[in-house]
């Protein structure tokens, strides 16, 4: 239970917070928020312990510096960004965080083990994930003007695709090489459609197959920052979408030639 009531929170030292928002950083970073997020937050903390944040985002690096406000006492860190997946749920609950420090005199040692709490990989069920993702693509299948087989056939070669992604990607495989194989995968299944007349729309069964594979968050998040410019960490976010967009076109295309359907 972690107490409310009134903290002295002098004590803590610009060292003690600097360790703290360092790895509070580097989750944040991970798990796919954005440069401006990550500012905001990470000097609503510091200012809730009357200090000052200056930080410098690199796309695999941050380096913090704490400056007191009342004493001549700094601390600087540099740390590493987790290489998590992109987690809106913990971003949501990291960020509730800051504001729960900002607004509640709650203790760096009770915040510690709040963060603590956040950072341990909430369970998800993957054949839960797997249905919901198929049925998603399937709908936008439908968004798109497919009928109902369209629909069957783009959450068949969605369900084998994000099935195969799940099993790749538990085995470390590079991401890269994992988009190819499932954009192939998945184009593969979603040409039937098109190659047997199962229904009138095979185009939009076959492009909207692979759908679920477009790196729209890492995009949108490089427009981010670009905005608030965070040219660096733009720039290296777009790049990691490009590839990953590439390496789809590649397993979309080599299953499009495997099916003997043209391209234009």
């Amino acid at each position: 239970m972690i107490s409310t009531t009134t903290i002295d929170r002098s004590n803590v030292s610009s060292e003690q917070l600097c360790v703290f928002l360092s790895s509070y950083a580097t989750w944040l970073l991970g798990c796919g928020a954005t440069c401006i997020r990550l500012e905001k937050n990470v000097g609503r903390i510091a200012a809730a312990f009357n200090k000052r944040a200056d930080i410098t985002i690199m796309p695999r690096h941050i380096h913090l510096t704490i400056t007191d406000n009342c004493l001549d006492e700094r601390f600087t860190s540099t740390a590493t960004v987790m290489n998590s997946a992109i987690d809106f749920d913990m971003n949501a609950r990291l960020s509730r965080l800051s504001w729960k420090i900002a607004d509640s005199p709650i203790s760096l040692t009770d915040a510690c083990k709040l963060f603590s709490k956040i950072i341990v990989p909430s369970y998800q069920s993957a054949w839960a994930v797997l249905l919901l993702a198929s049925s998603a693509n399937a709908s936008f299948c439908r968004l798109f003007g497919g009928d109902a087989v369209a629909m069957a056939v783009v959450f068949l070669a969605t369900f084998a695709g994000y099935l195969l992604k799940q099993t790749l990607l538990a085995r470390k495989l590079d991401v890269r090489v994992v988009f190819v194989l499932c954009a192939f995968v998945s184009s593969v299944i979603g040409s039937t459609d098109m190659l047997f007349s199962f229904g009138n729309t095979g185009p939009v069964a076959l492009g909207t197959s692979v759908l679920y594979l477009v790196p729209g968050i890492p995009f949108l998040n490089s427009f981010s920052d670009m905005l608030y410019r965070h040219y660096i960490c733009a720039f290296c976010r777009f790049v990691d979408a490009l590839v990953l967009t590439c390496c789809l076109s590649i397993g979309l295309c080599a299953g499009m030639m495997l099916m003997n359907i043209g391209m234009f």
